[in-house]
Protein backbone atom coordinates (compact mmCIF):
# COMPACT_ATOMS: atom_id res chain seq x y z
CA UNK A 1 0.00 0.00 0.00
CA UNK A 2 1.39 3.81 -0.53
CA UNK A 3 -0.40 7.21 -0.88
CA UNK A 4 -1.25 6.49 -4.46
CA UNK A 5 -3.42 3.04 -3.39
CA UNK A 6 -5.00 5.39 -0.79
CA UNK A 7 -5.65 7.88 -3.09
CA UNK A 8 -7.43 5.03 -5.08
CA UNK A 9 -9.60 3.53 -2.43
CA UNK A 10 -10.98 7.11 -2.31
CA UNK A 11 -14.91 7.40 -4.28
CA UNK A 12 -15.36 10.04 -6.63
CA UNK A 13 -17.76 12.44 -3.88
CA UNK A 14 -13.67 12.69 -2.06
CA UNK A 15 -11.97 13.69 -5.23
CA UNK A 16 -10.89 16.94 -3.36
CA UNK A 17 -9.42 14.83 -0.62
CA UNK A 18 -7.23 12.64 -3.49
CA UNK A 19 -6.13 15.77 -4.84
CA UNK A 20 -4.89 16.86 -1.77
CA UNK A 21 -3.27 13.60 -1.09
CA UNK A 22 -1.39 14.24 -4.27
CA UNK A 23 -0.13 18.05 -3.21
CA UNK A 24 0.60 17.14 0.34
CA UNK A 25 2.83 14.10 -0.68
CA UNK A 26 5.21 16.50 -2.49
CA UNK A 27 4.97 19.58 0.03
CA UNK A 28 8.21 21.33 -0.36
CA UNK A 29 7.96 23.50 2.69
CA UNK A 30 8.28 20.71 5.18
CA UNK A 31 11.76 18.79 5.36
CA UNK A 32 10.80 14.84 3.88
CA UNK A 33 11.17 13.98 8.35
CA UNK A 34 8.81 16.72 8.74
CA UNK A 35 6.38 16.09 6.34
CA UNK A 36 6.06 12.08 6.16
CA UNK A 37 6.25 12.71 10.39
CA UNK A 38 3.44 14.55 10.13
CA UNK A 39 1.39 12.07 7.90
CA UNK A 40 2.24 9.43 10.08
CA UNK A 41 1.43 10.65 13.75
CA UNK A 42 -1.90 11.88 12.33
CA UNK A 43 -3.03 8.52 10.15
CA UNK A 44 -1.83 7.41 13.87
CA UNK A 45 -4.37 9.88 15.58
CA UNK A 46 -7.00 9.50 12.67
CA UNK A 47 -7.45 5.56 13.80
CA UNK A 48 -8.12 4.02 10.24
CA UNK A 49 -6.61 0.71 9.96
CA UNK A 50 -6.82 1.33 6.43
CA UNK A 51 -4.67 4.72 6.37
CA UNK A 52 -2.32 3.84 8.57
CA UNK A 53 -1.05 0.64 6.52
CA UNK A 54 -1.16 3.16 3.37
CA UNK A 55 0.63 5.97 5.21
CA UNK A 56 3.22 3.27 7.13
CA UNK A 57 4.15 2.25 4.06
CA UNK A 58 4.64 4.71 2.39
CA UNK A 59 7.08 6.38 4.93
CA UNK A 60 8.61 3.40 6.13
CA UNK A 61 11.66 3.82 3.63
CA UNK A 62 11.64 7.78 3.99
CA UNK A 63 11.87 7.46 7.86
CA UNK A 64 14.39 6.49 9.69
CA UNK A 65 13.76 4.00 12.38
CA UNK A 66 14.17 6.63 15.59
CA UNK A 67 11.92 8.84 13.22
CA UNK A 68 9.30 6.31 12.95
CA UNK A 69 9.23 5.41 16.61
CA UNK A 70 9.25 9.61 17.67
CA UNK A 71 6.15 9.86 14.90
CA UNK A 72 4.44 7.35 16.89
CA UNK A 73 5.35 8.79 19.97
CA UNK A 74 3.53 11.44 19.36
CA UNK A 75 0.81 10.33 18.30
CA UNK A 76 1.05 8.76 21.63
CA UNK A 77 1.34 11.45 23.94
CA UNK A 78 -1.06 13.49 22.34
CA UNK A 79 -3.64 11.01 22.15
CA UNK A 80 -3.03 11.40 26.07
CA UNK A 81 -2.24 15.05 26.32
CA UNK A 82 -5.08 16.30 24.14
CA UNK A 83 -7.41 14.57 26.55
CA UNK A 84 -6.37 15.88 29.69
CA UNK A 85 -5.69 19.54 28.14
CA UNK A 86 -9.30 19.70 26.74
CA UNK A 87 -10.51 19.01 30.00
CA UNK A 88 -8.83 21.83 31.95
CA UNK A 89 -9.86 23.93 29.23
CA UNK A 90 -13.55 22.88 29.19
CA UNK A 91 -14.08 22.57 32.96
CA UNK A 92 -15.60 25.98 34.43
CA UNK A 93 -13.52 25.29 37.65
CA UNK A 94 -9.95 27.31 36.94
CA UNK A 95 -8.41 25.62 39.81
CA UNK A 96 -7.83 22.09 37.85
CA UNK A 97 -5.63 24.28 35.10
CA UNK A 98 -3.56 25.21 37.91
CA UNK A 99 -3.22 21.93 39.25
CA UNK A 100 -0.13 19.57 37.67
CA UNK A 101 -1.05 17.16 35.44
CA UNK A 102 0.85 14.06 36.90
CA UNK A 103 1.17 12.55 33.65
CA UNK A 104 4.61 11.38 32.54
CA UNK A 105 5.63 13.10 29.10
CA UNK A 106 9.27 11.69 29.49
CA UNK A 107 9.26 11.90 25.65
CA UNK A 108 8.19 15.43 24.81
CA UNK A 109 11.46 16.23 26.13
CA UNK A 110 13.61 13.77 24.46
CA UNK A 111 11.70 12.21 21.36
CA UNK A 112 14.58 10.60 19.63
CA UNK A 113 14.87 13.19 16.94
CA UNK A 114 14.91 17.02 16.21
CA UNK A 115 12.53 18.86 18.80
CA UNK A 116 11.34 20.79 16.77
CA UNK A 117 9.94 17.86 14.15
CA UNK A 118 8.65 16.38 17.05
CA UNK A 119 6.66 19.40 18.60
CA UNK A 120 6.12 20.26 14.93
CA UNK A 121 3.84 16.17 14.94
CA UNK A 122 2.37 17.27 18.27
CA UNK A 123 0.76 20.18 16.81
CA UNK A 124 -0.36 18.57 13.71
CA UNK A 125 -2.03 15.72 15.92
CA UNK A 126 -3.36 18.68 18.63
CA UNK A 127 -5.15 20.25 15.74
CA UNK A 128 -6.60 17.07 14.30
CA UNK A 129 -7.84 16.05 18.09
CA UNK A 130 -9.01 19.64 18.48
CA UNK A 131 -7.07 20.73 21.64
CA UNK A 132 -6.46 23.92 21.54
CA UNK A 133 -4.45 24.33 24.82
CA UNK A 134 -1.68 21.85 23.10
CA UNK A 135 -1.62 23.84 19.75
CA UNK A 136 -1.17 27.02 21.55
CA UNK A 137 1.55 25.37 23.19
CA UNK A 138 3.42 24.17 20.81
CA UNK A 139 3.18 26.97 17.99
CA UNK A 140 5.08 29.18 19.95
CA UNK A 141 7.94 26.75 20.16
CA UNK A 142 8.16 26.21 16.65
CA UNK A 143 8.19 29.51 15.95
CA UNK A 144 10.85 29.86 17.90
CA UNK A 145 12.71 26.93 16.80
CA UNK A 146 13.09 28.86 12.92
CA UNK A 147 9.45 27.07 11.58
CA UNK A 148 7.42 29.86 9.50
CA UNK A 149 3.82 29.95 9.83
CA UNK A 150 3.75 28.53 6.76
CA UNK A 151 5.55 25.36 7.88
CA UNK A 152 2.81 24.78 10.62
CA UNK A 153 0.06 25.55 8.90
CA UNK A 154 1.48 22.99 5.82
CA UNK A 155 1.70 20.38 8.86
CA UNK A 156 -2.09 20.99 9.94
CA UNK A 157 -3.20 21.23 6.30
CA UNK A 158 -1.66 17.19 6.46
CA UNK A 159 -3.70 16.62 9.82
CA UNK A 160 -6.55 18.05 8.17
CA UNK A 161 -6.23 15.79 4.77
CA UNK A 162 -5.31 12.71 6.46
CA UNK A 163 -8.40 12.77 8.75
CA UNK A 164 -10.58 13.84 5.96
CA UNK A 165 -9.30 10.50 4.39
CA UNK A 166 -10.16 8.51 7.38
CA UNK A 167 -13.18 9.84 8.15
CA UNK A 168 -14.49 8.78 4.55
CA UNK A 169 -13.11 5.69 4.65
CA UNK A 170 -14.57 4.53 7.72
CA UNK A 171 -17.90 5.98 6.38
CA UNK A 172 -17.96 3.69 3.36
CA UNK A 173 -16.96 0.99 5.44
CA UNK A 174 -19.53 1.71 7.47
CA UNK A 175 -21.94 2.23 4.16
CA UNK A 176 -21.15 -1.26 2.48
CA UNK A 177 -22.01 -2.88 5.79
CA UNK A 178 -18.22 -3.83 6.10
CA UNK A 179 -16.22 -4.29 9.10
CA UNK A 180 -15.38 -0.32 10.70
CA UNK A 181 -11.72 -0.30 9.76
CA UNK A 182 -10.74 1.63 12.82
CA UNK A 183 -7.35 0.53 14.01
CA UNK A 184 -9.07 0.95 17.97
CA UNK A 185 -11.92 -1.43 16.80
CA UNK A 186 -13.12 -4.26 19.39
Amino acid sequence: MSIETLKNQLPEYAKDIKLNLSTLAGEELLTDQQKWGSFLSCALAGGNETVIQAVHAEVATRLSAEALNAAKAAAAIMAMNNVYYKFTGMIENPEYRTMSAKLRMNVIANPGVDKVDFELWSLAVSALNGCQFCVNAHEPILLKGGLSKEQVQAAVRIAAVVQATSSVLTGEAALQGTRPAMANAA
